[in-house]
């Protein structure tokens, strides 16, 4: 059973996005890790049973842009 999840989220410029969006996506019910943010490849790794779209949603309220990987 693969319960991660990879989006790619735009309009991170620094450390205080990453966070932000870190943040955000522990907030979501069903997320039991955020395994990573990456500032360069825009890349966010998340395991749970939380759909993509709730994810994104989550992004979205936090200011930036997503999308499945």
């Amino acid at each position: 059973m693969n319960d991660s999840t990879t989006l790619i989220v735009d309009g991170m410029t620094c450390d205080h996005c990453v966070t932000a969006v870190r943040e955000a996506l522990a907030e979501v019910p069903g997320v039991y890790e955020v395994v990573d943010v990456q500032l360069q490849s825009g890349r966010a790794i998340v395991r749970g049973s939380a759909a993509p779209e709730t994810l994104i949603e989550a992004i979205v309220r936090a200011g930036y842009q997503a999308r499945e990987a």
